[in-house]
């Protein structure tokens, strides 16, 4: 029963998603210029500082600065079927659904840099990692499958080994007695209630500076350091358990309250750590512009703040799954390095072709438990996009992005899991003046639906898996 229950709990503390674009745990969307043209990795602008750093030593002397908001909301859906759902008495039928809203309803970002002579130095601040909260009202379908299946288990145990004797007693030999009282048991078993609830938070905060050197009048390199700031939060019970079943003989209706079984954690989680970032960019002619980055491996250890009830206290002394949710225990949660590389071609003046390529070490990153030792390949990103000058004032953009995860069976959950999409991104930049102009970005990505499979001793659970995600954004952008 404890293994069960501890199987359930590690849900609590894997909720590393993210509200946006990008790897399994890194957002590649940092303002509202990516929102409306995503293939940022070529370009040279004030808004590329995450995506081509190198780019900005190309940038007018001065000071260049992007204030950007941005509003995601997710929505996240489970379809989870499983044979002892239909015993659940205030929803007795399978499969069911669980629904989890993810909400941010403003992330800011800034990017600045000065230039002056060969020389330029920048800095941002955004939401590198997470981006919000998920809220399960029902909890989700992996809790109450192993609640189910305990509360059966249970059941149809007690009331077995309390027939049994009496059968025996009666002249029935052991062995068809024991078969009789299982299946007269199973037959008496008439369901459970539990409530039951999940909330999930996520922020990663990063802080880069860097500076960046004209090697050559067309080529570049930008070094710097990132920081980063973790912040997570899990909070879930499960709790008012209660069993129903039939007394084979008396044939009478029992309530049984099982309150000793109850789940209750909540775990608030804090981490810094530091990570060099490079790049290059070279401009090869009057229309073409080629660029890469990478990003470093980042060591992050989050230190728990956790509070538990009796009962889920007394199975992490001993169970080193919910043990490492443990009050001041450290929790392995690294960022991969990535590489990026990016071009801008313009074969007139007023319009502008990207591409891009990210990839992700997932599989280098060290996870809690060796989670990454589930994952089958590094994530694959590729961008594509355009811009075009309608006017002197208003420039339109449009772009496609596909991101490919590939992650096992075993690496998808109910709280943490990544699907593969393709985003679209469209929106335009008005110029409000010489040296002020505004961004407007929207991006929705497009999920492929997962389908799980998991074999358990008493019926296949299906988890179906799929997630909705629009992000709207607003950047104002000034030099002086």
């Amino acid at each position: 029963m404890k293994k069960q229950i501890v199987s359930a709990s590690i849900l609590l503390a894997v909720s590393v998603t993210t509200m946006q674009a990008g790897g399994l745990s890194t957002n590649t969307n940092q303002n509202a210029s990516f929102l409306r043209q995503m293939s940022q990795d070529g370009i040279i602008d004030i808004t590329g500082l995450y995506a081509n750093p190198a780019g900005t030593a190309f940038l007018l002397p001065g000071f260049h600065l992007s204030l950007n908001v941005q509003n995601a909301r997710q929505s996240r859906d489970i379809t989870t079927d499983f044979p002892l759902f239909a015993y659940n008495r205030e929803n007795p039928q399978t499969p069911h659904r669980f629904h989890g809203k993810a909400v941010a309803l403003v992330i800011p970002s800034i990017q600045a840099s000065y230039n002056w002579e060969r020389w330029s130095v920048n800095g941002a601040f955004a939401l590198g990692g997470g981006g919000g909260k998920c809220e399960f009202d029902e909890g989700l379908g992996t809790f109450e499958a192993l609640y189910a299946g305990q509360i059966y288990q249970n059941v149809v145990s007690q009331l077995a080994g309390s027939i049994a004797p009496t059968l025996v007693g009666q002249g029935m030999p052991q062995e068809q007695a024991s078969a009789t009282a299982q299946q007269m048991a199973q037959q008496s078993f008439g369901g459970y209630d539990l409530n039951a609830y999940m909330k999930g938070r996520n922020y990663q905060f990063h802080l880069t500076l860097g500076s960046t050197y004209k090697i050559l009048d067309n080529l570049s390199a930008f070094v710097g350091l990132r920081g980063i700031f973790a912040t997570n939060n899990y909070n879930g019970w499960v709790s008012d358990i209660d069993a129903y079943y039939t007394h084979p003989v008396t044939r009478q209706p029992v309530q049984q309250p099982l309150l000793e079984n109850s789940l209750d954690l909540n775990t608030d989680q804090t981490g810094f750590a530091v990570t060099p970032v490079i790049g290059m960019d070279w401009q090869v002619d009057d229309h073409w512009n080629l660029a890469f980055k990478y990003e470093a491996p980042t060591k992050l250890k989050l230190k728990n703040a956790s509070r538990m009830n009796a009962y889920t206290t007394a199975v992490a002394q001993t169970n080193p799954v919910l043990g490492q949710f443990a009050d001041g225990r450290k929790v392995r949660e690294d960022i991969p390095a990535i590489l990026g590389a990016g071009a801008k071609y313009s074969p007139v003046d007023k319009l502008r072709l990207m591409a891009g390529w990210h990839w992700y070490f997932d599989k280098q990153a060290k996870k809690e438990g060796d989670k990454q030792d589930l994952i089958d390949k590094g994530t694959m990103e590729f961008s594509a996009g355009a811009e075009f000058d309608v006017c002197k004032w208003l420039t339109l953009s449009g772009s496609w992005q596909n991101t490919s995860y590939r992650v096992s069976d075993a690496f998808m959950n109910d709280l943490s899991f990544n699907l593969s999409n393709n985003s679209m991104g469209i929106g335009a930049r008005v110029r409000l003046t010489e040296r002020c102009h505004v961004d407007l970005g929207y991006m929705q990505s497009f999920y492929h639906r997962r389908d799980v499979f998991t074999t358990t001793a008493l019926g296949v659970k299906q988890d179906h898996y799929l997630r909705r995600n629009r992000v709207f954004g607003l950047g104002v952008n000034i030099e002086f």
